[in-house]
């Protein structure tokens, strides 16, 4: 090897080394010489998994199961076990104490909102749906309904997170999709009805029309972010379809349409006294409203 490349034997001795981490070498012995060959299909050291990658699939994991989104970690964990299950011994073997080590120091955060679990069957009966064509049916038990109503809707699309909704029409109703919460459902099963064609749906075009999940009136929202501010919400994400506008002063304009102006205001008030809502005015009653109610609740504590 040293002769072939022209180098000496501890240079060789350490580019056999480099090779051995990363492919499954087999030894062979000649006599006094001894060879090595990668065992296996070269194509297939290229797309084994690494530790860096299986640690990481099984913190997804972790952090689902942390929000109580088991139906989602069973998901993954089948697939991790899957993955690690097609290494031969060997690889699995010599990744394992980086795996392990990994596992130990690597932790998803997790903040706080919602924890609210879905049952695995939900989400394989919306699965199943989709990739059949046909309706879903279930009893929704919506806000302010004494008991849950039956449904048969055509499933749009499917919006996972901490509180996950399916989007879906009634059939022969001349109006837009609508959103169920997934843990609102019961005795959720497969129509034997075909679902409405919805191949001129984009799922990405209806979600960027809210700022979070809620669907409404579409307003032209323009925020000023405060010079002192500026570099933050250089690196925030308001909308997926934001435009950001550097101002003469340092400070910057960040402009978008969309619906759901409480749901925005919610989330501004982390920006109390770094943001200027410029518009729309329902925005601005909103923001408003919910710093009302904080003063509010304060006094009553504070008395």
């Amino acid at each position: 090897m040293a002769a072939l490349l022209r180098v000496n034997r501890r240079t060789a001795e350490r580019m056999r080394d480099v090779i051995a981490a990363h492919f499954d070498l087999e030894v062979l012995q000649d006599g006094r010489n001894r060879s090595w060959r990668i065992a296996g299909k070269l194509g297939r050291m290229f797309t084994k998994p690494n530790a860096v990658e299986l640690a990481t699939l099984a913190e997804e994991v972790s952090a689902l199961r942390a929000s109580r989104q088991d139906a989602r970690a069973d998901v993954l964990a089948g697939l991790q076990a899957k993955v690690q299950s097609a290494l031969d011994l060997a690889a699995r073997t010599r990744i394992a104490p980086d795996i392990e080590a990994l596992n130990i120091a690597q932790r998803m955060f997790v903040p706080a909102g919602p924890c609210i679990p879905v049952a695995g069957e939900v989400f394989a009966v919306i699965q199943n749906a989709i990739m059949a064509g046909v309706m879903v049916e279930f009893k929704y038990q919506a806000d302010g309904k004494p008991k849950p109503e039956w449904r048969r809707v055509t499933p749009y699309g499917l919006v996972q997170g901490p509180l996950s909704y399916l989007i879906a029409k009634v059939p022969g109703e001349h109006m837009q999709p609508v959103n169920y919460r997934l843990d609102r459902m019961s005795e959720i099963a497969l129509s034997d009805r075909i679902a409405e064609n919805i191949s001129g749906f984009d799922l990405d075009e209806w979600m960027s029309r809210s700022f979070g999940i809620w669907q409404g009136e579409i307003y032209p929202v323009s925020l000023k972010v405060l010079t002192h501010a500026a570099e933050r919400a250089r690196h925030w994400r308001f909308h997926r379809n934001q435009m950001v506008e550097e101002m003469a002063d340092g400070s910057l304009r960040i402009q978008f349409a969309a619906g759901g102006m409480r749901e925005l205001a919610q989330h501004l008030c982390m920006w109390a006294g770094d943001i200027v809502i410029e518009g729309p005015a329902e925005l601005r009653s909103d923001y408003v409203g919910i710093a009302d109610a904080v003063l509010a609740s304060a006094h009553l504590s504070s008395g």
